[in-house]
């Protein structure tokens, strides 16, 4: 089941599926949330955070989906520490993207360490930090996927990160790509994804470091989409961005996508933000 947080500040619950919404300072950027558990016979694996918060007399705006697999304790893991553990860095305000994918190491190698409390299970992240209502940027690891919309056209801000494409690397590291018929391809048969969190027993043939990119928020830039694969699996780009442009509140817009998802057959659980930037 649902274990999520960050509703419009803390909020804490246990369901099958959650939204919410909050805003700025200002009012003037708005956030929505929804997550809905899907048809696979085991708890919910999906977490998100949203949320603004002040720092150093910078406003920040936190966004993220996690997406885990083999249970939930390291998708949970994520949610309570990645954000805390980028803001950490000394030098996150001189030099940001190194710190963040520092950040992404060192919660990787935490969550090593610790998986005897954890367990064998792994977890997808993409992440995305506002500064100061211009600044944007976004980090992934895994096919969990953030999507821009400037000017009403889909601008995909992370990488998907998947088997095939990255099978060099597999390879290099001593493992294999598998290609059943009938099925999508995975890291020596088992995962889905080339880079994740955790996923231990995997670990010698994945990467956990993030891709990374830093974006102007202009006047042209409107909304803001992080989902899960529960969604991108069943929706382009395109779709998603006229979707959330249609629905002036973020929330409902965030409950439209996930309730498209569900309607297209999407059978994993889907979790959605939306952050919309003009009123």
């Amino acid at each position: 089941m649902a274990r999520l947080c960050c509703f419009n500040s803390q909020h804490a619950g246990v369901q099958s599926s959650a939204s919410g919404k909050g805003r700025n300072i200002e009012g003037l950027i708005k956030y929505g949330f929804s997550l809905v558990k899907g048809k696979a016979n085991h708890p919910m694996e999906d977490y998100h955070v949203a949320k603004f918060m002040q720092k150093k007399g910078h406003e920040l705006g936190l966004f993220a989906i996690y997406d885990g697999h083999l249970g939930d304790r390291v998708p949970m893991y994520l949610q309570k520490h990645l954000f805390s553990n980028i803001l950490k860095e000394e030098e996150f305000w001189v030099d940001p993207n190194r710190c963040i994918s520092k950040a992404y190491e060192r919660t990787d190698q935490a969550i090593l360490s610790s998986s005897s409390d954890l367990g064998r299970g792994g977890s997808t992240a993409v992440t995305a930090i506002l500064i100061n209502g211009h600044e944007l940027l976004v980090a992934n690891v895994g096919d969990s996927r953030a999507v821009l919309s400037r000017g009403g056209q889909a601008l995909q801000m992370s990488i998907d990160h998947e088997p095939n494409t990255e099978r060099g690397s597999i390879e290099h590291r001593g493992g294999f790509v598998s290609n059943m018929p009938g099925d999508v391809p995975r890291v020596n048969g088992q995962l889905a994804v080339s880079r994740a969190f955790g996923d231990k027993s995997l670990k010698l043939h994945l990467r956990s470091d993030p891709d990374i990119k830093t974006i102007s928020v202009d006047v042209n830039t409107d909304v803001l989409i992080l989902a899960s694969d529960g969604l991108w699996k069943v929706m382009s780009n395109q779709e998603a961005v006229d979707i959330a442009r249609s629905i002036k509140d973020p929330e409902k817009a965030a409950k439209e996508l996930t309730a498209e998802a569900l309607r297209r057959d999407s059978r994993d659980d889907i979790s959605c933000v939306v952050v919309r930037f003009r009123g």
